[in-house]
């Protein structure tokens, strides 16, 4: 896991810097690259979601295991966490579409 997040910061940190380089050439070449970002900003956005979203109910239900009776006081702050989540991802999806759409 921890060779992932290392590879993932460094895609993104290399993605980051040939974006200024592309830009400083062409005042054009935002426009060629906007869709390319918005399509990496919504898939980070749900592979972050998708990786809270298994921990929060990985943790709920292995809560719910351990202690059976607190079952009915884990499931709402679960519902309630796991909508959060999602609402970010979809608040990613609506800016990187607007993004994509400039």
């Amino acid at each position: 896991m921890k060779s992932l997040l290392s590879t993932s910061l460094r895609v993104a940190a290399l993605f980051a810097l040939s974006t200024g380089v592309a830009l400083a050439e062409d005042g054009g070449a935002a426009a060629s690259w906007g869709p390319v970002g918005a399509g990496l900003a919504i898939g980070l956005a749900v592979l972050g979601g998708g990786i809270g979203q298994g921990r929060t109910a990985g943790s709920a239900v292995e809560g719910m295991a351990r202690n059976p009776q607190a079952a009915g006081s884990l499931l709402t702050p679960m519902i309630i966490g796991l909508a959060l989540i999602e609402s970010l991802v979809l608040l990613a999806f609506i800016i990187s579409y607007t993004l994509a759409g400039k």
